[in-house]
């Protein structure tokens, strides 16, 4: 395997040094939390191998949102991207086929790459507002084709599939005896939409990946997890996750299942503080002259882009924002989309950090832009 860094991950807040970011709008979270804010205890824990597929009452606190997912059907791996690589290398080959719909997280596609399956990528596009094409999908699949990937709620849009194009999309995948990877990892952002069912609910076909960090500020602790009904295949996952890790973190389990525990009330605190921000940015975009949005329904992002009739040099605009602002947004390269597109984080940001960042953000696209 060849692997290559993702600049989503290369030009990160962590990697360029949070302490030089003063307006953070390039997070797709809600804010990071502190070991103090769980009120835990962690004196008693034994820093022993753990539970291969992951602690038992983890697994039941996961599986219990639901009445057809069953602790089996649930494998905890460290974070969302180490289950996303379990599946791919799972069920990927250079002599396998591969349907991506893009825009999509890095790890969707650069790890079929690494192992150099054939890939489909369907795009998305701002014109039919990121909605999935279900013939484009029919028509790409082949003989060899073993999985589709999408995300729902999408990164970086914030858009929800319908129910209905999910149906068709299980359908497509039962008829044509592949599986549908759904990257689920911001379906606790629905902060003003109903919380869905695992997709994985609706079929042996579907594998569900979701994970803590998004949601409940936790990215540190590691905590993800795949959900799939297919017996055999989840052995296969966990033989993957035995040869990567053996186990999760022991530390990062039981926090991980307090947080759960509690999940209810620190949904609600984390939905109130993103409904505040959310008509801060809808205000944002019912006035800036400069920006085309799709406006979410889901998650904490949106990937707006620049209007019709304007022209930019996107590099000396990008630098600019972040060296003479300290504001930092997600250009679209991240997603492998032109630089005029840029994810904005909206659930990350104070509401004040939110309305300087996006003040600042106008402020520099009108030093750079030209009329065209």
């Amino acid at each position: 395997m060849h692997y290559t860094r993702m600049p989503i991950e290369i030009e990160s807040p962590e990697e360029i040094g949070y302490s030089t970011i003063q307006y953070n709008l390039a997070e797709s979270s809600v804010r990071d939390i502190q070991v103090k804010d769980l009120t835990i205890k962690l004196d008693d824990i034994l820093l022993s191998y753990g539970h291969h597929r992951g602690h038992p009452d983890l697994l039941a606190c996961i599986a219990s949102e639901s009445t057809i997912i069953k602790p089996a059907d649930v494998l905890v791996c460290s974070g969302a991207a180490t289950a996303l690589f379990v599946v791919a290398t799972t069920l990927l080959s250079e002599k396998d086929h591969l349907v991506v719909v893009r825009p999509n997280y890095g790890t969707n596609l650069e790890t079929p790459r690494a192992i150099n399956c054939e890939m489909s990528l369907i795009d998305l596009t701002f014109e039919d507002r990121f909605a999935i094409n279900i013939d484009q999908i029919r028509q790409a699949i082949q003989p060899n084709t073993r999985l589709i990937s999408i995300t729902n709620p999408h990164n970086p849009t914030g858009t929800v599939i319908s129910e209905k194009i999910l149906n068709e999309l299980v359908e497509l995948a039962e008829a044509n005896n592949c599986y549908l990877l759904v990257d689920e990892t911001y379906r606790y952002l629905n902060f003003q939409t109903p919380l869905t069912p695992y997709l994985a609910e609706k079929s042996k076909h579907v594998i569900s990946v979701s994970s803590l960090s998004k949601a409940f500020g936790v990215p540190g602790i590691r905590i993800g997890w795949i959900i799939c009904r297919d017996t055999e295949l989840m052995r296969e996952f966990l033989a993957a996750k035995e040869q990567i890790m053996i186990t999760n973190s022991v530390v990062d389990e039981q926090i991980a299942l307090h947080i759960l525990q509690q999940q209810q009330r620190r949904l609600q605190e984390a939905h109130q503080h993103i409904r505040t921000n959310f008509a801060i940015i809808k205000s944002f975009f019912a006035q800036t002259p400069y920006l085309d949005w799709v406006e979410p329904t889901a998650g904490v992002v949106c990937f707006p882009r620049l209007k019709a009739g304007f022209s930019i040099n996107t590099t000396t605009f990008y630098e600019s924002l972040y060296s003479t602002y300290q504001t930092l947004v997600g250009p679209g390269h991240w997603f492998e989309q032109d630089k005029t597109y840029m994810r904005i984080g909206f659930g990350y940001p104070t509401a004040g950090e939110l309305t300087v960042g996006l003040q600042n953000l106008e402020r520099c696209l009108g030093e750079h832009l030209n009329n065209g």
